[in-house]
């Protein structure tokens, strides 16, 4: 199977920032069974949703669960934090122990995105790849890393959860300057999601799903 630039590009970025972070204690041949548990009040700055285990034990959705990289069918493991439509911006806090999924927060308040119309919220699930990290202290193209896990845009037709692992091809990703740092979107799909026979880059997505 012949790699687009684009699409290897994201493969190799992704075994790049894995290196930082600590080998993973759960298993990488599956998809792990994890237990999403919700504590304190949504949409408040209170409210953070832990990564369990069937017998209770919190791990971490940063450092814990297998990004099971395979360069050879360009899949890999990610985090949901945000399901498509819906406008709460919700992220892997990367500092707080246990690094729980929370809303994000400014000056106090916590954060919603706008609808762009005709669209609402989202319009994709949105989470992260674990144990990636963009580092700030090295630049790539001038411009240094955003310090958080690398961000995926999931373009199934399944409207996902919070705390949902999920098994995802990689299609190929954009590099995006946010306030003067990189921050790469890379496009995935579910592999469980019928489009995901249907297409193997950001070429062949143009063809079967044109101006998606």
């Amino acid at each position: 199977m012949k790699q687009t630039s684009r699409s290897a590009s994201a493969l190799s970025r992704l075994s790049l920032t894995q290196q930082h972070l600590i080998p993973s204690r759960c298993s990488s041949t599956l998809v792990p069974d994890i237990i999403p548990f919700n504590q304190g009040t949504k949409y408040t700055p209170d409210y953070s949703n832990y990564a369990t285990t069937p017998h209770g034990k919190i791990v971490s959705y940063f450092h814990d669960i297998a990004l099971d990289l395979n360069e050879q069918t360009k899949e890999a493991n990610i985090v949901v934090e945000i399901p498509r439509w819906t406008n709460a911006k919700f992220e892997i806090d990367t500092k707080l122990p246990g690094n729980p999924i929370v809303q994000d927060t400014k000056k106090g308040k916590v954060r919603f995105v706008k609808n762009l119309f005709p669209h609402h919220g989202y319009i994709h699930n949105y989470g992260a790849f674990p144990q990636t990290w963009e580092d700030p202290t090295t630049e790539h193209h001038g411009l240094l890393g955003d310090n958080d896990p690398v961000d995926v845009c999931e373009i199934g037709s399944k409207i996902l959860s919070t705390g949902d692992i999920k098994r995802v091809k990689i299609l190929g990703a954009l590099a995006l300057i946010d306030d003067g740092e990189l921050d790469w979107k890379v496009i995935v799909v579910n592999v469980q999601d019928p489009l995901a026979g249907k297409v193997n880059d950001i070429n062949d997505l143009n063809d079967k799903c044109p101006d998606y």
